[in-house]
């Protein structure tokens, strides 16, 4: 990078050079207002031998600076952001090289394809950049297929001691933005396919997106609700999550997809109350005594389905009209509730065999007339060709080296990858 700084300080000095000539001094040009930059390393230095591994594999092997000191003037000014530690940069630089740049090596077969297309700046915050307006939070930015900053690196320090949460934050926050801004760089050098572009066409919503619920989005063929903000987000997002879901994630949006979803906003708080996919009507009757409808929307993990295919309500059975939430014990032995109809002794209603009638639900309509399932499958396989034919990559093969080092991930890999580089003591 040092020649970009001496070209600075050229620049500079024909600056000054001109001003004296224009004011006619006689006076000779005084040394440089900028520093004497280089780019040998001090072996003195604590953080030398990290310094010397990012120069080995990231500035010598991709020519990409790696950037783990803030520098305010490299960052948006609207945030307060803080920097990332020490320990944290040592963890995320070398979890980079393995999750990013060693996967595109092992599928393309050698280091030239992120030395051509990868970023020539990778920066480290320790802070996540927090947007006030939309609540939302930042954690990886790609800017011009030049850079890419990684925010919220601080958190990695969180759960360095419990492999499984560390594994599941790393693949869902780092391991995934990482790939989702290297699809941004990928896409500002070769187009966003044509028949992406008009599969949710009239569905993205740049001002609301955080305030939708992911099931909804699933419906409409959206991966995420970030995905349903825009069309450069949409194409990032569904590369990265197909690269880094498992098929168990995988399986359940393609579940969610296919169904239909309802809310309601709650208008004391102005808040989405949760979609859900299922309602049931209490006691299994639509109208309450008033003549209004008594629906009621259920979440799907509170759904059971009998062997002949109908839905219940776990756990959930329908109580007879009781007087005093108690039922009456009649001369035969039996209960019943003030209809006179049979029940057991906490008032519920029996059926002619004895067993208590369930309370039955129902599927949500999909009537948004958009198939999102079937739209997932097709951007997927759009990402896949264009993958293929842009840039001679298998993104399935990608996806199958993603996934197994994901899996395979755990505290004592970490410490294998963490010894490539020593600190002082």
């Amino acid at each position: 990078m040092k020649k970009y700084f001496k070209y600075l300080s050229a620049l500079a000095l024909v600056a000054v050079a001109a001003m004296s000539l224009s004011s006619c001094s006689e006076k000779g040009l005084g040394e440089t207002i900028f520093p004497d930059v280089t780019d040998e390393l001090d072996p003195n230095s604590y953080t030398y031998n990290f310094d010397k591994w990012l120069k080995e594999n990231y500035l010598d092997v991709y020519n990409l600076e790696f950037q783990y000191r803030l520098k305010d003037n490299e960052t948006n000014m609207n945030y307060n952001l803080e920097p990332a530690t020490l320990r944290n940069s040592i963890d995320l630089a070398v979890l980079a090289k393995y999750m990013w740049f060693d996967v595109y090596e092992e599928v393309t077969g050698s280091k030239e394809f992120l030395k051509m297309y990868g970023p020539r700046i990778l920066m480290l915050v320790g802070s996540p950049a927090i947007n006030p307006r939309s609540r939302t939070i930042e954690v990886g930015l790609a800017e011009g297929g030049i850079k890419v900053t990684l925010l919220n690196v601080n958190r990695l320090g969180n759960y360095v001691n419990n492999p499984q949460q560390l594994v599941n934050v790393l693949n869902d926050e780092y391991f995934h933005t990482m790939h989702h801004e290297f699809a941004h760089i990928l896409h500002q050098t070769r187009s966003i396919p044509t028949e992406f572009r008009i599969l949710s066409a009239g569905h993205y919503d740049g001002m609301n997106w955080e305030k939708k619920n992911s099931q909804m989005v699933h419906s409409l063929g959206f991966v995420t609700t970030y995905a349903s903000s825009a069309l450069r987000e949409d194409f990032a997002e569904t590369i990265a999550c197909y690269i880094t879901y498992s098929d168990a994630q995988w399986a359940a949006i393609m579940d969610e997809a296919a169904r239909g979803w309802a809310t309601d906003r709650d208008e004391e708080s102005d808040s989405w109350i949760p979609y859900y996919c299922y309602y049931y009507y209490p006691n299994n009757t639509a109208t309450d005594d008033n003549g209004e409808s008594t629906l009621t929307y259920l979440d799907r993990n509170r759904v059971e389905t009998l062997e002949d295919g109908t839905l219940v309500y776990r756990n959930m059975y329908q109580r007879g009209r009781l007087q005093n939430n108690k039922p009456t014990l009649g001369e035969d032995g039996n209960w019943y509730d003030l209809d006179g109809n049979l029940t057991d002794s906490q008032g519920y209603l029996l059926d002619k065999n004895g067993n208590r009638i369930p309370i039955y639900v129902y599927a949500v309509e999909d009537d948004d007339n958009v198939s999102g399932k079937d739209i997932l499958e097709t951007k997927i396989q759009l990402c896949k060709d264009w993958f293929r034919d842009e840039w001679g990559i298998d993104l399935e093969q990608l996806r199958n080296v993603v996934q197994a080092r994901i899996q395979s991930f755990d505290a004592a890999k970490l410490e294998e990858l963490r010894s490539q580089i020593t600190l002082p003591e």
